[in-house]
């Protein structure tokens, strides 16, 4: 009845917040708090039964997508603890920082455009320490915790320190690594050799990334242990505009706000990939190609189009390697957020790396008979958990005709492709059947098997956590050997032959064939 409860008071426009959003997820079982029996800890979650499974599918999804259908890109995996040298050549020892400010009383440590933004309502991008103090000054910010003075703000840095081998001293110092690119940079001859790679051409990564946040928030959104899906795109330093694939992307739409458009506080627009080429808004077409490529993943894994748009950063706000950023960024209920970020890093990094570790990282140009640097045109860096957020606040729906949550998750996505049920639970024939056929589905898909309930309550559990097609054992079952296969999202209904069940489950799942025509 408990649950029930919390059913009925779902909104019925179906936008919920972050907090209502880490509810669900804990009580559905796809994320819970790390170690709650303990308190927790701010920042660390973990991925329960539902939670693993979506977050692994989203994963291989884009490996597939980004990786294993393209000649182009190859992928490593990479080690969380590198050699301390990696991090002070790419600049994160001197320069991976945020600004902190301490309560003068309390102690208590905040981010401070993070408590510009949250208390005075001011944007703060791009804002250096200098602007942040005057800002605090002028305002006479107090501490969200007490209400008493801000200290002095200093920058920290957010990189976790540990030791390697026995004995702490500075000779063992090492770090958790704070991004994945820093070890594409430091393989690249290796990487490039082995797989026999010829420009341009990408190295893909998916892996743990920390950092010590000052202030975690917003749930999965802002963590200290996440994934990072990220490629780092190489191309010759004299053909950064030379996009073979950009026809692939040239018509498609999505909402552009520039630099230009902020600093003159004029809203997004939506245009197409090549207008916004032609009109020099987008640089180079290796990064509209990008962009458009990032925006139509999402998209055909049902998350949708107008809730996302890309986001130029103005000059103040670039990092240090970037020649040109543009965010991916989504419309969280707590307002427009970076996604994705899709840096031109030039041969920053690797010309960092050569000169630190006096190892030769250049490539022969057969063309031009001399060694060229490649250039990082592309940096797509996505975070896996914001993604399981957006594919979340998308899927989300409450349907007042079933009173009920229906996750309406892409069933590639979806932890469970099918859910088998008999009829009823005192019947030890239907059991019985009921149990063979998930036996024979779990071989080839996540199956669930659930007697527990009502019919009609097990639809509403499976409804809840995005199994788009239930299977019935009835009577009937019993003397024609068909069952009754129920779609998630229409709750129409078909008999299906048992023999015919797999492969028309394939077929559903591959969009070989819509449910209506089964």
């Amino acid at each position: 009845m408990r649950e029930k409860k919390q059913i009925s008071k779902a909104p019925t426009n179906n936008v919920i917040s972050i907090e209502e959003m880490a509810k669900f997820c804990k009580r559905k079982g796809f994320v819970y708090q790390s170690s709650e029996i303990y308190g927790g800890l701010s920042g660390f979650f973990d991925f329960g039964p539902l939670g693993v499974e979506l977050k692994n599918n989203i994963k291989q999804h884009w490996w597939k997508t980004f990786v294993q259908s393209r000649d182009d890109i190859v992928g490593i995996d990479g080690s969380i603890i590198t050699h301390p040298s990696v991090w002070k050549a790419s600049g994160h020892v001197d320069s991976f920082t945020d600004i902190l400010v301490s309560c003068s009383k309390c102690n208590a440590r905040h981010r401070a455009d993070h408590l510009i933004e949250d208390k005075l309502g001011i944007n703060t991008t791009g804002l250096a320490l200098e602007d942040l103090r005057k800002i605090l000054k002028e305002h006479n910010a107090k501490c969200l915790k007490c209400g008493s003075a801000l200290g002095e703000l200093n920058g920290f840095n957010l990189m976790f320190t540990t030791n390697i081998g026995p004995l702490e001293s500075e000779s063992s110092k090492s770090y958790l690594r704070p991004e994945t690119a820093q070890i594409i940079f430091a393989d690249f001859k290796l990487i490039q050799e082995n797989a026999r790679l010829h420009l341009p051409f990408g190295i893909a990564q998916i892996g743990k990334a920390f950092r010590n946040e000052i202030s975690p928030r917003d749930f999965l959104f802002r963590m200290r242990e996440f994934e990072q899906m990220e490629i780092e795109y190489f191309v010759h330093p004299d053909k950064t505009d030379d996009c073979p694939y950009f026809e692939e992307v040239l018509e498609h739409e999505i909402q552009i706000l520039s630099e230009d458009m902020q600093n003159h506080n004029k809203s997004q627009q939506k245009m197409k990939i090549k207008d916004a080429l032609h009109k020099g808004i987008i640089k180079t077409s290796w990064h509209a190609y990008w962009l458009a490529k990032a925006h139509k993943w999402f998209i055909s894994l049902g998350a949708k189009a107008d809730n996302f748009r890309i986001r130029q950063h103005i000059s103040t706000e670039l990092s240090h390697y970037a020649l040109e950023t543009w965010d991916l960024e989504y419309r969280f209920p707590f307002g427009w957020k970076e996604l994705q970020g899709l840096a031109n890093r030039t041969d920053f990094d690797l010309q960092q790396h050569m000169k630190v570790s006096g190892k030769d990282l250049s490539l022969y140009d057969e063309e031009t008979k001399r060694k060229v640097v490649p250039y990082v045109i592309c940096e797509p860096s996505l975070g896996v958990e914001r993604a399981f957020l957006v594919f979340l606040f998308d899927a989300y729906t409450y349907d007042a005709e079933r009173e009920n949550i229906v996750l309406k998750l892409s069933p590639e996505l979806a932890p469970f492709k099918v859910a088998v049920f008999p009829l009823v639970s005192n019947k030890e024939q239907l059991v019985k059947k009921a149990k063979e056929v998930h036996d024979m589905l779990k071989t080839e898909f996540t199956s669930f098997y659930d007697q527990s309930g009502s019919i009609g309550r097990r639809y509403s559990r499976q409804d809840e956590i995005s199994t788009p097609y239930c299977i019935t054992v009835d009577f009937e079952t019993l003397t024609d050997d068909s069952i009754t296969i129920r779609n998630r999202d229409t709750t129409e209904q078909h008999r299906v032959k048992i023999k015919e069940l797999k492969n028309t489950i394939e077929k559903l799942l591959n969009k070989e064939t819509h449910f209506s025509d089964i």
